[in-house]
């Protein structure tokens, strides 16, 4: 089994470094379920990849992000973000979040994000 923790640190750091697609492509697996509140979940890889891109090409400046708490416990692990970002529209929005992973044999299964 994988140390959770360690995993979760080296995604969150790759983050931080401006590298979240290439994080993607390296700790999620190919049947990850990822989910915005309480929306309907995004299923599969393909479909999440083409979610992440979307998003990030909707982002005219990034600002910056900071990662407050962060926890583990058994495969599921906790992190509170603020992603302060200016869209494509001109909006700016620094957005907290908290982002809930479930891990399995060192890759991320299923993500969900809570936010306003």
């Amino acid at each position: 089994m994988s140390d959770i923790a360690t995993l979760e640190q080296e995604l969150n750091d790759m983050i931080l470094q401006g590298q979240a697609i290439e994080a993607f492509e390296k700790f999620y697996a190919d049947d990850i379920v990822m989910q915005e509140n309480a929306e309907p979940p995004r299923v599969g890889k393909a479909a999440n990849r083409e979610f992440e891109e979307q998003f990030f090409a909707s982002i005219q400046e990034f600002h910056g992000a900071t990662l407050g708490d962060v926890a583990v416990t058994g495969d599921t692990s906790f992190s509170e973000w603020t992603f302060d970002v200016t869209f494509s529209d001109g909006n700016r929005v620094a957005n907290p979040q908290v982002t809930r992973r479930k891990w399995k044999d060192g890759k991320v299964i299923h993500e969900r994000f809570y936010h306003a």
